[in-house]
């Protein structure tokens, strides 16, 4: 293979991965087809939440065992297993919502939910995993292209829908089947791992190689305490994928925007890197003793909680304002306004990543701050799109919760990868951050539930069976109550971490002039 058309290939590569990774995040298109498809089934609040929290389930859950086949089977057999998924979950759920009330039970669509995150979770990591192997000292910039594409995948899908086909739930969930699945299968051909014999090579992802340590087969207990001066970089939003730390350089772990001469050389990535970076390496349940762990665990799941409640249910809030609103609303007008907030959200989220990726390093490396205020931002962000959700009871201002919730996800996202490795190192990586999104998981599930709960309580059933809530703002005020609290005692844990950090970094400082 030349030179040319060996970097051609690499960067076909990357094409494909970005393609695949636009078929991944539809999961967060779920307002834009929920309140419709609950209408058409005459299911609750409750459990239309309970479908939508099956995709998160889905698409978190999945992140470890995903990663383990992609790690072990490489890029393409995990990404067919994400096209069968999706098409397996989209296609019979919206055949349950063409054949109407009682042809599939709850259980059933919730699985079939869950089934899409999978599929969105494991075609993710294997368009992830091509790009950061074939560009390994531009991985940064590699994978920026699926991140970006990830983050705007449910604005894509429901600007398309809308200009297709207004209005049309049943197109857009026929859409999403075959848009998503399609998508992915015929870029699998060309999602391909470059010779690692050449030049540009990568390392294989089972092979050990000459002049590079060996590494703990047992990746769910290691802990080393070899340092790594690269622990302090950032990282782009990794979703869970696999792990993917054969090489490690400077420049793969930047942010999405920062290229090889923005990493600061050894000696002074060393003087600028958090005290975490002092030599930890530490993988799987070997976190789970340390405070450090738990702090993450919960501050994730703290504020993931509040985005996702949003993102569920930014449909439904719109559906509620709408109807105590203008009554004379009709359905299809309810209908472009939900998939109006739906591309907020997508669009500002993945906004929201790039400034949070660029401004930790800013923070680390030019205000020698914590990457914590980044984090700390995030929560205010969100306790201000809460204090909005709680007072808005005009619709057309509806756009504030969605766009400030969408920010302040994407912005915790940006940044919180480059905590985690500050906290126990680069090297497992994918397997820690597996054990990071189990937060989403629970905390997720609990505010959604919450949300079902509060909304079915102001609903009334119409003859027909359909569920409606005439109450406006009332029909879901109180859940925004319960996320404003979480999203204070995000700032209040984010305050700590910044202490915690700055006496530990204090303590090394000591204990270096000792050992001087």
């Amino acid at each position: 293979m030349s030179e040319k058309t060996h970097r051609t290939t690499r960067i076909v590569s990357v094409v494909a991965a970005t393609a695949i990774s636009l078929a991944c995040g539809t999961n967060y298109a779920y307002s834009a087809w929920a309140p419709q498809f609950a209408d058409r089934l005459q299911l609750s609040a409750t459990q239309s939440n309970i479908i939508g929290t099956a995709a998160n389930i889905g698409m978190y859950a999945s992140g470890i065992p995903m990663g383990m086949v992609v790690d072990k089977k490489g890029p393409r057999p995990a990404a067919l297993v994400g096209t069968f998924a999706l098409a397996a979950g989209y296609f019979p759920i919206r055949t349950a919502y063409e054949n109407g009330p009682g042809s599939m039970s709850v259980a059933l669509i919730s699985f079939l939910s869950f089934l899409t995150g999978a599929g969105s979770c494991a075609a993710f990591q294997a368009a992830l995993k091509t790009s950061a192997l074939n560009w390994p000292h531009h991985r940064g910039t590699a994978t920026a292209f699926p991140l970006a594409a990830f983050g705007l995948s449910a604005f894509f899908y429901t600007v398309l829908s809308g200009l297709a086909f207004p209005a049309n739930t049943s197109s857009l969930l026929l859409l999403l089947s075959l848009g998503t699945s399609c998508l992915v299968f015929v870029s699998i051909p060309f999602l391909s791992v470059v010779d690692h014999n050449i030049r540009y090579a990568v390392l294989p992802t089972s092979e050990e190689q000459p002049g590079l340590p060996r590494r703990d087969s047992n990746q769910l207990h290691r802990t080393k305490s070899a340092g790594s001066k690269y622990s302090g970089s950032s990282l782009p939003e990794q979703e869970p994928i696999g792990d993917d730390s054969q090489i490690v350089d400077a420049d793969e772990n930047s942010s999405l925007m920062s290229g090889p001469g923005d990493i600061p050389a050894e000696d002074d990535a060393r003087s600028h890197s958090t005290h975490h970076s002092h030599g930890l390496d530490i993988t799987g349940l070997a976190m789970l003793p340390k405070i450090e762990f738990w702090q993450l665990w919960i501050l994730l799941g703290l504020l993931t909680g509040v985005g996702l409640m949003t993102i569920n249910n930014i449909g439904n809030d719109a559906q509620a304002l709408w109807s105590h609103y203008d009554d004379t609303a009709s359905k299809s007008f309810i209908a472009k306004r939900q998939l109006m907030h739906v591309s907020i959200i997508s669009f500002m989220s993945f906004v929201g990543r790039l400034l949070s990726g660029v401004g930790s390093d800013v923070l680390v490396k030019k205000l020698h701050m914590s990457r914590f205020w980044c984090v700390a931002a995030s929560a205010l962000i969100f306790a201000f799109a809460q204090v909005c959700a709680i007072r808005v009871e005009n619709p057309n201002h509806l756009w504030a919760v969605s766009g400030l919730s969408g920010l302040a996800y994407g912005a915790l996202f940006g940044v919180f990868p480059a905590l985690v490795v500050d906290a126990f190192g680069v090297h497992g990586f994918s397997v820690n951050w597996g054990f990071m999104t189990l937060a989403p998981v629970v905390s997720g599930n609990l505010f959604n539930l919450c949300y079902g709960a509060i909304y079915d309580r102001h609903s009334e059933v119409r003859p027909g069976g359909e569920r409606t809530c005439p109450e406006g703002l009332e029909c879901y005020r109180s859940a925004y109550w319960i996320t404003l609290v979480s999203s204070l005692l995000g700032i209040l844990v984010c305050l700590w971490g910044i202490r915690h950090e700055h006496v530990l970094k204090n303590k090394d400082v000591q204990e270096g002039h000792r050992e001087a």
